[in-house]
């Protein structure tokens, strides 16, 4: 879930030294983030690019977007995160994902972490509000099958595997207070910018994220982009074989940029259409 943050606290490094853009918008009533379908003769699969965590200011849940989820049977999210508030026992539910890891990241991944998270919550944004957490709620309470293009476990697996990043010196140790609170103002204002740019259904800000993560990072950006679009692209291919209407929802990063999952799909030999 919160790979996303990472990568824009990764690209937004790079970006720091650039004077800080004027804030955006704060409220955008009505929201048109961007939805791709594929389809053949007996299936349809909608892909929506969601961002992780919001602010819950925009009604963004409408239109085509709320069209092609009623029309959809099931919901298919990056993976399904444990929900340790139902939890029973959500400590040694935490302990058993948390042994799932092979390796421990790095204490820079770690950082990169908590200044996304922290710049995100600056602006207001919360998990509980984005867009992958609503849709997962709307499709429970109808009853639609929720499932996920990898496992926690394999997600997990991913963050424990991360080489160190290479942050600003103004990045926080982890467990230590925010040293530069311009720094962090800075890139709660690229996260801004990012959630306006999603409610508008506009993409160069994710395209020009994933280019700094690429030059800065490629390993990290090799296991969280290329390797997983190819792979959800082949899902995606492979499903086309069973009937059906299916509301795909990734990260909006996972749908920009040159390995894209449409780009990994067209590579196949299946188009992508956008519908609004």
């Amino acid at each position: 879930m919160v790979n996303f943050l990472i990568a824009a606290a990764m690209a937004a490094a790079s970006l720091a030294a650039a004077p800080a853009p004027a804030p955006a918008a704060t409220h955008i009533p009505d929201a048109d983030p961007a939805i791709w379908v594929v389809n053949d003769h007996d299936t349809v699969i909608y892909l929506f690019g969601t961002f992780h965590a919001l602010d819950g200011k925009s009604d963004w849940f409408n239109d085509e977007v709320q069209t092609a989820f009623a029309a959809s049977d099931e919901l298919v999210l990056e993976t399904i995160v444990p929900d340790y508030k139902r939890s029973a026992q959500p400590k040694r539910s935490a302990k058993r994902a948390a042994s799932s890891l092979p390796l421990t990241p790095s204490a820079s991944f770690l950082a990169s972490t908590r200044m996304a998270i922290s710049a995100g919550r600056a602006r207001g944004m919360q998990a509980d509000l984005g867009a992958d957490t609503v849709l997962r709620r709307a499709a429970e309470a109808s009853g639609k099958r929720v499932s996920g293009l990898e496992s926690f476990a394999t997600q997990l697996n991913m963050f424990g595997r991360m080489p160190p990043q290479r942050l600003p010196s103004t990045a926080p140790k982890v467990g230590a207070p925010v040293q530069d609170p311009a720094a962090m103002e800075n890139l709660a204002i690229v996260m801004g910018q990012m959630q306006s740019a999603w409610n508008r259904g506009d993409f160069d800000i994710f395209t020009m994220m994933l280019h700094h993560m690429s030059v800065n990072s490629p390993e990290s950006y090799d296991l969280m982009f290329t390797q997983r679009n190819a792979h959800w692209a082949g899902w995606i291919a492979d499903r086309l074989s069973k009937p059906g209407t299916v509301f795909v929802a990734v990260g909006a990063g996972h749908l920009a940029g040159q390995d894209s999952v449409q780009a990994k799909l067209a590579g196949l030999g299946v188009r992508s259409a956008r519908i609004n």
